[in-house]
């Protein structure tokens, strides 16, 4: 029997690349899906099309370094699909490519904001949804959450910050039924990627392929697969973990 069927899912950053591919992935897995996003279009068109599929979704504009907007959202999907049971935060920023030095106080805390706080404060509105009766968390981090990416120091540190905050809320709301975690990709094929690939200390996405171990990137719905997997009863003992998708990229 498929677990996912049914199941109440938000994901942030749902209109594009990663968020996108998953909330298509539980959609297709039975879930009721909502799609968050700053682009309120996208995401009402990412919605539609599931429910065009014969799903159910809804779509929301959600700013996720906004704490109301955060809110908001736990709030909404609750009065209209009746629950939370899973949660996908995925919303994130690339930042300014600089020097440490050069990256400046507004870079870091606009990347920091969405990336880390943002991450922060979808958690606190889903985990008091979630602590009567349980659920899952899965936080996007990314292979600079485990190793260092020259000329990204504020989106490095936000995915550092990310891992911590993931297990340190794991350690706290496995009592509650509740389990959290986070994946890490590393080159996947969506437009931040890209971005990111430019400013990195290998300097375009062919050189992070070829320093990869597997030689090729990734599609957005391969890291699709591992963050339903996570968030299904075949990972019902697995909490407070981080997992790395990169193709070999940070071995």
């Amino acid at each position: 029997m498929n677990d996912l069927q049914g199941k109440v899912v938000i994901v942030t950053g749902g209109a594009a690349g990663i968020g996108r591919a998953s909330a298509l992935r539980f959609a297709g897995a039975g879930a009721r899906v909502v799609v968050a996003d700053r682009d309120e279009d996208a995401a009402r068109a990412v919605a539609a099309g599931i429910v065009e599929a014969g799903g159910e979704a809804l779509g929301l504009r959600v700013d996720v370094s906004r704490d109301e907007d955060c809110a908001a959202m736990v709030d909404a999907t609750q009065r209209h699909f009746g629950g939370l049971d899973i949660a996908f935060n995925n919303a994130g920023v690339s930042g300014r490519i600089a020097r440490t030095e050069d990256q400046g106080l507004d870079n870091w805390h606009a990347v920091l904001g969405v990336n880390l706080t943002g991450v922060f404060q979808c958690m606190v509105h889903e985990l008091r949804a979630m602590k009567a009766h349980g659920g899952v968390i899965v936080n996007t981090a990314s292979v600079a959450g485990v190793k260092g990416a020259p000329y990204s120091a504020a989106y490095c540190a936000s995915k550092h910050g990310v891992i911590g905050l993931t297990r340190a809320a794991a350690k706290e709301y496995g009592k509650y039924g509740i389990r959290i975690n986070a994946v890490c990709p590393g080159y996947i094929r969506t437009a931040m990627a890209d971005e990111i690939a430019a400013g990195s200390a290998q300097g375009s996405s062919e050189a992070l392929v070829a320093a990869a171990a597997l030689r090729r990137s990734a599609d957005p719905e391969e890291v699709a697969e591992l963050v339903v997997w996570l968030s299904s009863a075949k990972a019902s003992f697995v909490t407070g973990a981080h997992y790395v998708v990169d193709g070999g990229l940070s071995a």
